[in-house]
């Protein structure tokens, strides 16, 4: 047996022994529709600002803090409601998933931004699997269109950042793996294989240069456009440039699954695994990750909820296609049993998050320990998962 077989034939002796079990999904959904109706009435109590700023992020100091669709997490907050919506098939949560989703509009052509996946496709791209809107689908194809403007064939990757060209000509970050998947369904809309050519050429430059010996990620690559040859590896949101920031770690598990999943490359499933592999070891007794593995300070630095809510999230999906399954999905009972019971918010309280304790970035200090949108999405995702990986596992 290799290291890889004895590494999961522990955790599913692990996973057994203490005895995982799945949460109560009406219970935790229909906690979540209060939450969120306790976050729109408050929204219903704030002047929208200059910049058009509607969508909640975050607490700073107690309040909501908005954020214009520029903003790259603009579109986590229409999500949420599409999934309530789709849990419930309430006409509520769909016209309330429509009207957030709706001010994301002007976003289709913002050429300036890699974040179209997690803006147009979390918004848009769930209200056109749940309701097949035909204005929601050409919305989706422009936005890929404006996406794949980004892209340099010489490096093989869509730029991350504009900002910052002091420190990186052409940087390319790890959460920029999320948005290829707003390219594949822009080609199975259209029949382009443009998009899909796009998406591929990226995951796999990206798989050849972030990832380390030991299938950790780094943070961001910088490339010279004129060779597409890598110019510094570093971090931006991680301890430093040699660690492994944990949300990094999770986007790459995810993303390559998502990869998998469109092009049935059995390259990818082996690279989720390997992630996979790195991540799940690492993770403390109660499964939700410090916000960077290699934090100096650790057992005393800040979690990252929306970290543990991805994972679960990836873990869910990974179980459908890998040999592991079992494992994979019991590990991510563990997860969210954990989120759920010691890391969510009390009904009524924190403006209608639902789940607290995430870590946006503590190099700058910012939003450290709070809850943060993203989070929120991503473990309403995991818990629509987690029923579907095991109606898949016979269960």
């Amino acid at each position: 047996m290799n290291r890889h077989s004895l590494f999961f034939a522990g955790m599913v002796a692990i996973s057994l022994s203490v005895g995982a079990q799945s949460v109560s999904l009406p219970k935790v959904m229909g906690d979540a529709e209060k939450q969120t109706k306790i976050m729109l009435y408050g929204l219903k109590a704030i002047t929208p600002g200059p910049d058009s700023s509607f969508s909640p992020r975050t607490l700073v100091d107690g309040k909501l803090k908005l954020v214009s669709s520029r903003d790259w997490t603009s579109g986590f907050f229409p999500g949420e409601l599409w999934f309530l919506y789709q849990y419930t098939g309430k006409e509520e949560w769909k016209k309330a998933a429509q009207t957030y989703t709706a001010r994301m509009e002007r976003e289709k052509l913002n050429g300036t931004t890699h974040d179209m996946g997690f803006k147009i496709y979390c918004s848009y791209g769930n209200g056109y699997r749940l309701t097949k809107d035909a204005a929601y689908r050409q919305l989706i194809i422009q936005a890929a269109r404006t996406l794949s403007t980004r892209f340099n064939p010489r490096v093989g990757c869509i730029r991350s950042w504009d900002h910052h060209k002091e420190l990186w000509g052409y940087p390319v970050i790890i959460d920029n793996m999320m948005n290829l998947e707003l390219l594949f369904e822009a080609t199975k809309l259209t029949g382009d294989p443009s998009f899909y050519k796009i998406a591929v050429s990226h995951a796999n430059t990206t798989m050849r240069n972030h990832y380390r010996a030991d299938y950790s990620s780094f943070h961001v690559v910088d490339y010279d456009t004129a060779t597409g040859r890598i110019v510094k590896r570093m971090t931006w949101q991680g301890y430093s440039d040699s660690s492994a920031w944990a949300r990094g770690q999770a986007w790459g598990l995810y993303a390559y699954t998502m990869c998998y999943r469109e092009t049935g490359d059995k390259t990818y499933l082996r690279q989720a695994e390997h992630i996979a592999a790195y991540i799940l070891p690492k993770l403390p007794e109660d499964k939700i990750p410090y916000w960077d593995f290699n934090a100096p300070g650790i057992p005393d630095e800040p979690r990252d909820a929306s970290a543990a809510a991805v994972i679960a999230s990836g873990l869910y999906e990974l179980s459908r296609y890998s040999d592991q399954g079992k494992a994979y999905r019991q590990m991510a009972d563990r997860i969210l049993q954990s989120l759920t019971n010691h890391y969510r918010s009390e009904i009524g309280a924190s403006s209608g998050f639902i789940l607290l304790h995430s870590t946006g970035s503590k190099p700058s200090k910012s939003e450290v320990d709070v809850p943060i949108n993203y989070a929120d999405y991503y473990y309403l995702e995991a818990l629509l998962r987690s029923s579907a990986a095991r109606r898949a596992a016979g269960q």
